[in-house]
């Protein structure tokens, strides 16, 4: 699942925003299903972000998404963001996967 996400003005904000994701972990590890996320922020505009989350399946992740203080964790996060009629996510697959070039 990817989410994409902007900060409101100030760098508090997209602070915040990397500290409540960092918290926001405690929803994901024990998961079943659950296999990692990565928070990326844009280095043009380091007020918007994406957020990927892998899980085995869709209906893995609707489900973590119902385990008690998951919508209230997101309302405190989503008070740094600029307001949204919806907050863009897509469900995505794997085509194609090479192991990263990290130097």
């Amino acid at each position: 699942m990817i989410s994409q996400a902007w900060t409101k003005p100030g760098g508090h904000h997209a602070e915040a925003y990397v500290h409540l994701s960092g918290e926001f972990a405690r929803f994901f590890r024990d998961h079943p299903g659950f296999r990692g996320r990565q928070l990326v922020r844009g280095l043009e505009d380091p007020t918007h972000f994406t957020h990927i989350r892998w899980f085995d399946s869709v209906e893995s992740y609707e489900e973590c998404t119902r385990r008690p203080g998951y919508v209230e964790h997101t309302q405190v996060m989503y008070a740094h963001l600029q307001p949204y009629d919806s907050y863009p996510r897509e469900f995505v697959e794997v085509v194609l996967d090479e192991e990263p070039l990290i130097a």
